[in-house]
């Protein structure tokens, strides 16, 4: 399943024999909320879809990514569309998401106390369920401030202010 955003589509997943179906998941539906979509008026850059849910189904997705099952796995959706296209009536779907992903999945799995589960979440299961070999580049995190130099941040930002500002890891390629 591409992109689960709600608690029945964990409970699906979960039901299914193991290494017939698994779900990606989006850094925006595990930090974010529909709440999201309207804080302070319409926030058009969290407007995605599927549609973000309840906080009980965000909380339910960040236990499935989390658990360490081999089912989920990375899917980030990043969708980079022009601020015109998308601060606008009938706005384009979809969070810029990929100078952060890693990041935001990051914050996700620290604040769960899971990080010995980020590697596989991220890099194995998919490769795993899918077939392809594994990617054998190493990335090393490491916790710092995002800075505005950093991936020509002040652009990017405007593009994805709400996930890039619940970030607070960059990624450093070694």
């Amino acid at each position: 399943m591409e992109h689960i955003t709600a608690a029945d589509a964990v409970k699906f997943v979960e039901s299914c024999k193991e290494g017939f179906v698994a779900a990606t998941v989006t850094p925006q539906h595990l930090l974010l909320n529909r709440n999201s979509i309207f804080q302070g008026g319409l926030q058009p850059h969290n407007y995605c879809l599927p549609v973000l849910k309840k906080e009980i189904h965000r909380q339910a997705i960040v236990s499935a990514a989390t658990s360490g099952s081999k089912r989920f796995f990375l899917g980030t959706d990043s969708a980079p569309h022009e601020r015109r296209n998308k601060e606008c009536p009938c706005g384009c779907a979809g969070t810029f998401n990929a100078p952060v992903a890693l990041s935001a999945y990051a914050k996700v799995f620290e604040e769960a106390g899971a990080l010995d589960k980020l590697e596989e979440f991220t890099s194995f299961n998919g490769p795993d369920f899918y077939g392809p070999p594994r990617n054998t580049s190493k990335i090393k995190l490491s916790k710092s401030p995002l800075e505005s130099s950093r991936f020509l941040l002040v652009r990017i930002w405007r593009n994805c202010p709400n996930v890039c500002r619940k970030t607070t890891r960059v990624e450093t390629i070694r």
